[in-house]
């Protein structure tokens, strides 16, 4: 399978889902957002999911997704748990490049007011915080590229990720 695809990963609160629908309009892809594909299956949100039916159950749909995810020319905004699924992260990887969307705890910590309602996928009794500091060396063992994006909007963030995919992978904008 040629690797056409964008697929951005990153902590909650990164962007993926906002930047990744700018980006698809200016490379003239698909916009997938995988959160979305789980709701739509289990006709949940994604914390009704978790709250009903456990974060076992969660883990085992939402690797399915991303394992039988079968797109060309998307940009596939990614949950932030996509992470701990080397299965799920082998074959999106196959697809295309991925790419994390780094932004620092404080202002992540900012843009998730409603963390309870959010469906993160994380331990009880873990802060936020230590979710971070789990899963930031993830992201960049895992991404071909990190993109930084501290104090940028998501326009800025999308211009970037443009230039670097003309930059790095030419042929994908040849369709």
């Amino acid at each position: 399978m040629e690797k056409n695809n964008i697929i951005l990963i990153g902590m909650p609160g990164a962007g993926k889902s906002t930047v990744g629908v700018i980006l698809a309009k200016r490379l003239g892809f698909h916009f997938t957002d995988t959160d979305l594909l789980i709701q739509w299956r289990e006709r949940l949100r994604l914390q009704q999911i978790i709250d009903s039916k456990g974060l076992d159950y969660f883990r085992h749909v939402e690797e399915q997704v991303l394992c039988n995810l079968q797109l060309e020319y998307n940009v596939i905004a990614t949950g932030g748990s996509v992470i701990y699924y080397q299965r799920g992260l082998t074959a999106l990887g196959q697809t295309g490049h991925l790419i994390y969307l780094e932004v620092p705890l404080d202002a992540l910590s900012q843009r998730i007011a409603n963390m309870g309602e959010r469906g993160l996928v994380m331990s009880k009794g873990q802060s936020f915080e230590q979710l971070y500091q789990e899963r930031t060396p993830l992201y960049a063992q895992h991404a071909d590229i990190t993109i930084n994006c501290n104090n940028r909007s998501a326009e800025q963030v999308a211009e970037m990720l443009e230039e670097t995919v003309l930059r790095n992978w030419p042929p994908l904008l040849n369709f």
